[in-house]
């Protein structure tokens, strides 16, 4: 019930985390990634199903350096340093990004991302966001809301890139479950997806197929986003947070 100090760690200096659904992924200064939780459709990344109570490395990445991790709903992505992306875990909606539908015991490099450098990765419930080193971001994975940005609700099992963001600069990119969320490099954040909860932040509960910037910020310049289950925060420059979208369990910190 209390923050406890993971002792598994010891020796060890973290540099990164991300919590999965019911799994969880942490980086270390020397590369290496750690896995530990819950292990159907191989989502630990260890080659099995098994279920991990301590952390573990994951050794099938052990010749790589790994830069950047992301734990999804049952999937996991990471960058490693040559700016590759690798894909583990539930592929039911083509998460991972292979062309097709199986899950990945081991990790697996994406091959349709091949000849992009990512710089960034965000792992949502069941799709993903890419960032590469030209600003531009590809998506992956179930589409079934929008939630690809391609104007459509289609799931895409390769990397597509997101033509409507093409003549912007993105700079970070976060995918929640059903919605994504950009800041471009004026400072303005983008969303699209799945808006029945208001996490869009357009003063509606629409869908929206493409990203659409959020007229709300305007003036501001948004420096973090996170895009959550249904509702998302952002940091702005002044240090200030804002929140929207679903707050029925008080996620939004308003008071009600």
């Amino acid at each position: 019930l209390l923050p406890t100090k993971v002792e598994a760690f010891t020796g060890q200096r973290v540099v990164a985390v991300s919590a999965g659904a019911r799994h969880s992924l942490a980086l270390t200064a020397d590369g290496a990634v750690w896995s530990w939780g819950a292990g159907a459709d191989g989502c630990l990344g260890h080659g099995d199903q098994q279920r991990q109570s301590l952390p573990t490395k994951v050794e099938a990445l052990a010749a790589q350096r790994v830069i950047a991790v992301s734990a999804g709903c049952n999937h996991n992505l990471a960058i490693t340093a040559d700016g590759a992306v690798w894909s583990w875990g539930s592929g039911l909606f083509g998460q991972l990004g292979h062309g097709d539908q199986p899950s990945q015991l081991l990790p697996k490099k994406v091959e349709g991302l091949a000849g992009q450098r990512a710089i960034a990765v965000s792992a949502g419930s069941a799709h993903n966001l890419a960032l590469t080193a030209d600003g531009a971001v590809w998506s992956w994975g179930e589409g079934e809301f929008g939630q690809l940005g391609h104007g459509d609700e289609q799931s895409q099992p390769l990397p597509k890139n997101i033509e409507g963001l093409a003549v912007q600069c993105v700079v970070a990119v976060s995918a929640g479950a059903r919605h994504s969320l950009a800041i471009i490099a004026d400072g303005s954040v983008w969303s699209w997806g799945f808006g029945g909860l208001g996490q869009l932040g357009h003063g509606d509960q629409q869908i929206q197929l493409l990203p659409k910037k959020i007229e709300a910020f305007a003036g501001q310049r948004v420096v973090a986003v996170s895009a959550g289950g249904g509702h998302s925060l952002a940091i702005t420059a002044d240090g200030a947070v804002w929140s929207w979208g679903y707050g029925a369990s008080g996620n939004l910190g308003h008071g009600d």
